[in-house]
């Protein structure tokens, strides 16, 4: 694997997604669901993890989600395509997204 621009790094990761599939996965799998940039490949996503979180990543799943079309009036406009990475933690790891409080 070829090494990884660190600014690049921060770029390729732009949310968790935090909803009631993400967290029964979560804790059924050992996985993290994020919402990643368009063209972001799975080494660079395994990187950032790693980087940014301090985790042993096992594998990396990604999808293209594809933006709705939505209407405004009479007109008809479409969201943007996304993309969605399942990342899975290596046994005993974890990522903690709860606010501290």
């Amino acid at each position: 694997m070829s090494a990884v621009n660190q600014e690049r790094l921060y770029q390729v990761i732009l949310a968790p997604i935090i909803s009631e599939k993400s967290t029964f996965v979560a804790d059924k799998n050992e996985q993290v669901v994020f919402k990643v940039a368009i063209d972001a490949t799975k080494p660079e996503i395994r990187a950032a993890v790693e980087a940014l979180f301090n985790v042993q990543v096992e594998s990396v799943q990604v999808l293209n989600v594809k933006g709705k079309q939505k209407r405004f009036g009479r007109t008809v406009g479409r969201r943007k395509d996304w993309k969605k990475a399942y990342v899975c933690l290596k046994s005993g790891q974890q990522i903690e997204f709860a606010a501290a409080e």
